[in-house]
């Protein structure tokens, strides 16, 4: 089965994709730091983290196509929490809906709420995307690991990661014996059919999970994640993660 990984475009020669795994996470994530503590009302500041990212997806020559579509796909999601909050916040009013006997009213206050939420999601969700697409996922893991991130939460990320797929395989595989199996046929059918196909599919994923645990015991595995390449911190690591704070700083004191 063919499958689209959250590291595909990890082996492209750019100076991001060059930078130790640590300093693109510190990095990034104080990219999102920012972009969550600015004013709403700080349009200017949002511009600036906008082409700051967009200066970044540009150096990592990471199709700016896939950046946009992966983002697309997770906005929604964003979009279902927060398409309500302009409707419940209480203030000023801006205007009123009425359906049958419902009536709603949007408030400033609660459409302020609503863009804020907005913007910084997917500036922040652009940032994610950019850290991933251009890190090996192991890599990542060990980097986090070398952040002292807790050691369970690297190990559940990692089998969590790189089961999805055989456990997505399966379901798929087992989709198509049925359909092949059983043409036609009524709707209750085949729900009857998918629910049978979820409880088969739990059964097999928990026997994996235990001989998987058996055999990294008779291996000796001791819960250290272990990549073929040490990861070295550079000077042009250092300049690149100096740069990105100073100019944050300079959007954060100027443009707020």
């Amino acid at each position: 089965m063919k499958h689209s990984y959250i590291d595909e475009y990890w082996e492209i020669e750019s100076s991001i994709h060059k930078l130790d795994p640590r300093i693109k996470i510190v990095s990034f994530f104080s990219v999102i730091l920012f972009v969550v503590f600015t004013k709403p009302t700080s349009l200017l500041a949002f511009a600036l983290y906008g082409l700051l990212i967009t200066f970044l997806i540009g150096l990592s020559k990471i199709p700016i196509r896939f950046i946009l579509l992966r983002s697309l796909t997770i906005i929604p999601f964003v979009l279902m929490i927060a398409v309500f909050i302009p409707f419940i916040k209480k203030g000023q009013v801006a205007g009123g809906y009425s359906f049958g006997s419902l009536k709603l009213t949007v408030t400033y206050d609660g459409l302020v709420i609503f863009w804020n939420i907005l913007v910084k999601a997917y500036l922040s969700i652009l940032a994610i995307i950019l850290l991933m697409s251009s890190t090996k996922f192991m890599q990542f893991l060990k980097a986090l690991e070398k952040l002292k991130i807790p050691q369970v939460f690297t190990m559940i990320l990692s089998f969590m990661y790189r089961y999805f797929f055989v456990i997505t395989d399966e379901l798929m595989l087992m989709q198509r014996a049925k359909e092949a199996r059983s043409v036609g046929g009524s709707r209750w059918f085949h729900i009857k059919a998918l629910s049978n196909m979820v409880g088969i599919l739990f059964l097999r994923s928990y026997e994996r999970g235990e001989s998987v645990y058996l055999a990294m015991c008779a291996r000796g595995f001791k819960g250290a994640i272990k990549t073929v390449d040490a990861l070295r911190i550079r000077k042009s690591d250092i300049a690149f993660l100096v740069s990105i704070l100073v100019v944050l700083s300079g959007i954060r004191f100027f443009a707020t």
